[in-house]
């Protein structure tokens, strides 16, 4: 009492606004003082119990579905909190635009305004980016609810979008459509802007390399007006990401151990209309390669066999490749010796002060890892059985780095992708991987146009059309069609690599020509047939083709005087059963810079028919890898026709130049009639072929490649009948023949390019020569 009457007035007063407090809903007291958390939760406790909760405004969404989300039921208490709760929980559905809650006696009046039902997507003023690929990426689509959240959002994507493809200036402005029934038209005004280019591409810190030679290593490049088919010099951050690690790749490849790329800026200009790139890099020593050694305790492993797969050699210049090609080399070879788990760790130790490095490659058998699962991504149009039917692993099998190579391979030679990535990935446990194939589809289809020009006013045209993966199943499907003055032609090709679902190859052919040799051999020719092919593999590198093939073939409009030709004129009909055996141990199969392949073809005539020989070809290839970006190719091509029982017709005999022996025309060179300058045609030929391909200093994106050749070998013989004419008429002795040239390749936006420049500088007075050739195509 002593302290009340000290305090006087303003403990009355204290006590007065307790009562009154405590009088109120949701507050409550203890002893005179307002209580938190425990003071609500009584008041919760006393509140009125809402015996009806009433929803007002709702047109699509039932009234139970919005009870539904509410924290605050029928029979329960009223709580502030639990309507507070209630009100998030509704606005989080992204269902309604407006939320009301209020009390009226023990009834509870919930006010809702639904978001709209979105009606239709549409953009305007989009041409870069199709209206497909701009769908695919938003995420408002029809009969979706609208939010103002979600059309930010797609505009921020579509922006990004537009940045990514270089357009930095591209604007997005969304417009809304009100309709009936609470819809709405949702139109994004695009403004797409010019492509922000590369103005300039700087280099800081470059001792040992200019910044020329550093802008041919990045895959961004700077601007040029011949450019208007590359997207290289617009502005990608990705790509300015690839940029470094092409840079550091680069670098460690020449030795430069310790390099690494301080910082990439873009700078955009002031009038957003073009980009500065600066690199800013460390470019450190070269080092060279110290000690190397292998250490391994796997009993089938011969160290000595292995160190002769190593390329990082003790002195030579540092490089980063060199060791991951070493790894993969010992990790094939391990393979190859039934240690399917095997693993290659390099060991680097690094003398800053020497500039050395030591490598140490030691190789374990590694844990059991099993597939659990392969995904194929990147295929919008090739079925997915059509990749899975090149692996030579499957869910489920003990995981093989040589077969996971092997499968890369196939997919590879398929070539219906422009990329193939196979990568393993951690599983759902360690003892499970899971197999990546990211592939990126390209044109399989092809539109060829042929044009021939030589030394005498000679023009040769020609067109096909063809398509390697049709609907996306790995079918083959090919015609030909001539209407030019030399040649009408007109065949179809059906294959289908997987026959009946197995690894067997059947194919269809059907075909009919009407050729022009009149300024060859002073003759025309008519073919018409069909043939049948099945094929199926020898081993995972070889493959036996078998073929039937019947021809009516005639030989007619002579216009020669030659003896030889005029006895040629006539029909006969062929009925030819043949194979072809093909090798393949090439390190690449779509460009090679290593290995071998070998095709042996024979086809026999004299099942039926009027003709009969035996002719046998022989095709090898050998490539070498010289230095970066030079390749050798040796090619020996061999073939030879021996009549059964008769001599080989004139049509059935060999007819060499053009596209196989570049320098000389078609038909140009071999047997001739000297009398009336006609080609007759050979029964033998022995062609060989050195081709060096080298980096030409014009820039990649051009795709133009170039390669110089030399041709050389022998054709001749040619079976005449005894009394047609004196041996001083005809010439057909093996005589050699040796040309050189360039040969430039195109990869155009139109299709495919190629121009053979070739000088014979061995050769026989009747050839006749061809300076230059010009095939081109275009794909689909």
């Amino acid at each position: 009492m002593g302290q009340v009457a000290r305090f006087g007035g303003v403990g009355a007063l204290l006590l007065a606004v307790c009562s009154l407090t405590a009088s109120l809903p949701g507050i409550a007291t203890f002893g005179g003082t307002v209580l938190g958390v425990t003071a609500v939760q009584a008041a919760e406790a006393e509140g009125p119990v809402i015996r009806k909760i009433d929803v007002e405004g709702n047109q699509r969404i039932e009234r139970d579905t919005v009870v539904s989300y509410m924290a605050i039921q029928e029979g329960d208490a009223y709580s502030a909190s639990k309507v507070d709760t209630s009100l998030k929980h509704l606005f989080d559905t992204g269902l309604f635009a407006d939320v009301n809650i209020r009390r009226d006696g023990d009834m509870l009046v919930v006010s809702v305004v639904e978001n709209p039902i979105i009606n239709r997507v549409a953009y305007e003023g989009n041409s870069a980016i199709k209206e497909e690929d701009l769908n695919n990426e938003v995420q408002l689509k029809p009969r979706t609810i609208y939010t103002r959240a979600k059309v930010q959002a797609d505009v921020t994507r579509i922006i990004e979008l537009y940045r990514r493809g270089g357009r930095f200036a591209a604007t997005v402005e969304p417009k809304v459509i009100r309709l009936p029934q609470n819809r709405v038209d949702l139109v994004f005004e695009i403004n797409e802007g010019q492509k922000t280019k590369i103005a300039a591409i700087n280099f800081l810190g470059n001792k040992n390399f200019s910044d020329g030679d550093l802008r041919e290593v990045v895959s961004t490049s700077e601007s040029a007006w011949w450019k208007f088919f590359s997207s290289s010099d617009s502005y990608d951050p990705d790509r300015l990401t690839y940029d470094r690690e092409l840079l550091r790749r680069f670098y460690l490849s020449k030795g430069y151990a310790d390099f690494r790329v301080v910082s990439a800026v873009a700078d955009l200009s002031r009038d957003d209309a073009s980009f500065h790139i600066t690199f800013t890099v460390e470019e450190g020593d070269v080092y060279n390669f110290g000690k190397v050694d292998i250490k391994t305790n796997l009993e089938k492993l011969n160290k000595d066999e292995l160190l002769e797969l190593v390329q990082t050699k003790s002195g030579e210049t540092y490089n980063a490749n060199l060791i991951d090609k070493t790894v993969d080399a010992l990790t094939f070879a391990a393979g190859s010796k039934g240690y399917a788990f095997a693993e290659v760790r390099p060991r680097v130790h690094r003398d800053r002060k020497g500039h050395v490095v030591d490598i140490s490659y030691n190789i374990a058998e590694g844990p059991r890892v099993y597939v659990e699962r392969i995904d194929i991504v990147g295929n919008q149009r090739t079925l997915d059985r059509v990749i899975r039917r090149q692996m030579k692993l499957a869910e489920g099998d003990a995981f093989n780095k040589v077969l996971l190579d092997k499968s890369e391979k196939n997919i590879r030679g398929l070539q219906y992708f422009a990329k193939v990535d196979v990568k393993q990935q951690p599983g759902s446990a360690p003892d499970k991987t899971v197999i990546n194939v990211a592939v990126q589809e390209q044109s399989t289809g092809s539109l060829s146009l042929s044009f021939g020009f030589s030394s005498l006013d000679n023009v040769v045209a020609g067109a096909g059309l063809s398509e390697r993966n049709f609907l996306g199943r790995g079918l083959q499907v090919g015609t030909n069609v001539s209407l030019a003055k030399r040649q009408q032609l007109i065949e179809f090709h059906y294959t289908d690599p997987y026959f009946l679902d197995r690894d067997l190859v059947g194919g269809v052919d059907i075909f009919g020509s009407e050729t022009n040799y009149q300024s060859e051999a002073s003759f025309d020719s008519r073919t018409q047939g069909a043939g049948l092919r099945f094929g199926f593999p020898l081993s995972d590198n070889s493959r036996l083709l078998t073929r039937y093939q019947l021809r009516f073939e005639s030989l007619f409009n002579v216009t020669s005087t030659s003896p030889l030709i005029q006895a040629a004129a006539g029909s006969q009909t062929r009925s030819i059963i043949g194979y072809d055996y093909y090798l393949d141990q090439r390190n690449d199969p779509v460009i090679p810079t290593g290995g071998w392949d070998f095709l042996l073809s024979q086809d026999f005539a004299g099942v039926g028919g009027s003709v009969s020989y035996l002719s046998s070809q022989v095709l090898v290839h050998n490539y070498y890898k010289l230095a970066e970006d030079y390749t050798l190719t040796l090619r020996a091509d061999v073939g030879y026709i021996q009549g059964i029982g008769q001599n080989v017709k004139l049509n059935d005999r060999f007819f060499k130049g053009g596209q196989d022996f570049r320098g000389f025309k078609s038909a140009g060179m071999g047997p001739r009639d000297l009398t009336t300058d006609d080609a007759i045609g050979a029964n033998g030929y022995a062609f060989g072929t050195a081709e060096v391909s080298f980096p030409n200093g014009l820039p990649e994106a051009l795709g133009i490649s170039t390669s110089l050749f030399t041709d050389f070998g022998i054709v001749g013989g040619a079976s005449i009948d005894s009394g047609l004419a004196g041996s001083d008429v005809y010439k057909t002795n093996y005589a050699p023949r040796v040309s050189a040239g360039l040969s430039v390749n195109w990869k155009s936006p139109f299709g495919p390019v190629r121009l053979d420049f070739g000088q014979p500088f061995v050769k026989e007075d009747y050839d006749k020569t061809e300076i230059f050739r010009f095939s081109a195509g275009t794909q689909f």
